[in-house]
């Protein structure tokens, strides 16, 4: 059956009722499939409803029907692996086909609806890459890995401020010179917390008892500015809070020489490990004990996988080279 897609593009899909096993991942083309189809029904629902000349409010919609099927497929796969009782790579191998399939039509529908341009694909790429590599630590393959609440950042402020009004208390010192002491840390605290600071990032790990912050980056390119400060402030925190073992971690997509300045910045912090390209994937092997550069050389092929036409028009407008993962 061929269906037509937005912008002209023919998405192939069969209606058919998808077998769940442990070995699903390894039916790709069943996979992709399964999603076109269902992302075609979604697509017409929405037009009719939304229709076609409101093309952001149609992207939005399709990626969230897209996800919606991601979710419930990975839901009966979480189901009859408790059931069947499979281990955790098993598992681990399915949910990240899924997710896969999932990006892969995601990409392919909202091009056809909304085609990408050079902003929105890099960026979009950075929001699919970071779950993606999370998923190693969500649904861990080796005992001793679980995910923790990062700290909020007003009760870091609290128990910093306890600490010196408590070393202050210590200290030969008259009242009012103690006083004074207190005041001028205000106003340091002041200046610091000018904004809101946010002390979650992309992935939050306890591994083997010691707490590992980490942030995914696609990329960092010549608008990192901002956010380079925030993560050097954020880890400069991480670092002060006393009784606890935080490391901060920094994977990023594309190989070191591919980044800017920003990421030689964060690197001579020496307040973040900074991996990039094949390195990250070794890092990720050897806290989640899953290989995930391997896994993505045997399964992972954007060329073939999308469709001719979406990859044609995302070559043509020099967008590939955010496709190697």
């Amino acid at each position: 059956m061929h269906l037509c897609g937005a912008g002209g593009v023919k998405f192939v899909a069969l209606e058919i009722e998808m077998k769940i096993d442990k070995l699903l991942y390894q039916r790709k083309r069943e996979i992709l499939e399964h999603y076109r189809f269902r992302a075609q029904e979604s697509l017409s629902a929405i037009t009719q409803k939304i229709g076609s000349r409101q093309f952001k409010k149609r992207a939005s919609a399709m990626n969230l029907a897209i996800k919606e099927t991601k979710g419930k497929l990975i839901a009966n796969v979480r189901q009859l692996a408790q059931d069947e009782k499979w281990s955790n790579e098993e598992l681990l191998n399915n949910v990240l086909m899924l997710t896969y399939c999932c990006d892969v039509v995601m990409i392919e529908f909202r091009n056809s609806i909304w085609p990408y341009e050079y902003m929105t694909f890099s960026r979009r790429i950075g929001e699919l890459w970071e779950p993606f590599c999370g998923l190693c630590f969500e649904f861990p393959t080796t005992e001793g890995i679980k995910l923790f609440v990062p700290p909020l950042f007003e009760d870091v402020r609290k128990s910093l401020k306890k600490e010196l009004e408590d070393y202050i208390a210590t200290l030969p010192l008259k009242p009012p010179q103690k006083f004074e002491l207190m005041r001028y840390y205000g106003k340091v605290w002041t200046l610091v917390t000018s904004g809101e600071i946010k002390l979650e990032l992309d992935l939050h790990v306890e591994i083997k008892k010691i707490k590992h912050v980490i942030d995914f980056k696609s990329g960092f390119s010549s608008n990192e500015k901002g956010n380079t400060n925030r993560l050097l402030l954020v880890a400069s925190i991480y670092k002060n809070i006393e009784n606890e073992n935080y490391r901060c971690t920094i994977f990023v997509r594309q190989k070191e020489d591919e980044n800017n300045h920003y990421l030689r910045t964060l690197k001579r912090s020496r307040l973040w490990e900074v991996f990039c390209g094949p390195e990250a994937y070794k890092k990720i092997r050897e806290l989640s004990g899953f290989d995930l550069g391997s896994w993505l050389r045997s399964h992972v092929d954007w060329r073939r996988d999308l469709t001719k036409e979406i990859f044609a028009q995302l070559r043509s407008n020099g967008l590939v080279q955010y496709l190697k993962w």
